[in-house]
């Protein structure tokens, strides 16, 4: 019995000093944030503890200007990311070669740094990038300054370009493996029905589909939302996004600043909880409305 015990348990044994290591790291990060965002810092004290950082951030301009923006990347990098890579799913699913076309398509470009790609969108899209000097050679601008700003600019385009890059080979891997791992007795079913193909794709292969498609936008938003790179090179300096606005205060000279930060870093994090939570109770109400395989025909 005990022998039995221990092969079950085995596994878990076998990854205990890992999970300690990242329990460790992860809650006591969140712990130091929490503590620290509430006022205490060892220069303070005590008594100064209280919630009157996270009143300021949340009356203070700056963050919500930043965190409308924050939302703003990440809701248009998701939502075209996903648009674009079910599309492209589709594309590879209905293609007679699309197991090779797949290989050479998106899953090189997911194994590339987000690093490597900053440098190709600023070679690419800046003023004086590659685009401009062929607009140019061409006759159809007189000098640089006539191309769009797609780098460093407000609107964050050249943040969203960089995403959508890295961002649509991993949705069109999500979707495409699940589709092509789908039961085709249900289209079939369909089709005996007198369902056409696009009735086919939207009232079967869709909604199969949706789970895999809420869990890529999911992923793909909680990351563009967190990141802090990207918005660091390619954004502009007057809006920053809130990853960037909690550094720039933790980074800040005036130690008084710090808590202000963490209560950032707290925020976010309640951010990323909230939508984790969402996720899971649209799953479960998908269940509940028969979304799953067994209830669509």
């Amino acid at each position: 019995m005990n022998r039995k015990w221990f092969y079950r348990l085995r596994p878990y044994l076998l990854i205990l000093p890992f999970l300690l290591l990242m329990i460790f790291i992860f809650f006591g990060g969140i712990l130091q944030a929490l503590v620290q965002s509430l006022g205490y810092l060892p220069t303070f004290g005590m008594d100064d503890i209280s919630l009157e950082h996270y009143r300021q951030v949340f009356t203070n301009a700056r963050f919500v200007d930043s965190l409308q923006y924050t939302f703003y990347i990440a809701v248009i990098s998701a939502i075209l990311s996903v648009t674009i890579g079910v599309m492209i799913a589709f594309m590879i699913h209905y293609t007679k070669r699309g197991e090779k076309i797949s290989y050479t398509l998106y899953r090189i470009p997911i194994i590339i740094p987000h690093a490597v790609v900053m440098i190709v969108t600023i070679q690419v899209f800046f003023q004086t990038g590659i685009i401009s000097r062929i607009l140019y050679a061409l006759g159809l601008i007189d000098s640089a300054l006539d191309f769009p700003l797609l780098v460093n600019d407000r609107a964050g385009i050249g943040i969203i370009l960089t995403y959508l890059y890295k961002q649509i080979p991993f949705v069109t891997l999500t979707v495409f493996t699940v589709l092509k791992n789908l039961d085709r007795k249900y289209t079939q079913i369909a089709q005996n029905l007198g369902a056409n193909s696009w009735q086919v794709i939207w009232r079967v292969t869709l909604p199969l589909l949706a789970p895999s498609i809420l869990s890529a936008f999911l992923i793909t938003f909680a990351f563009a939302f967190g990141a802090f790179e990207v918005p660091f090179i390619l954004g502009n300096p007057a809006r920053a996004t809130l990853p960037i606005l909690a550094y720039q205060d933790f980074t800040s000279p005036v130690l008084a600043q710090r808590p202000t930060a963490m209560a950032m870093s707290v925020v976010i994090s309640v951010i990323s909880l909230l939508l984790i939570g969402a996720y899971l109770g649209l799953l479960k109400l998908m269940s509940q409305r028969g979304l799953e395989e067994g209830d669509l025909i």
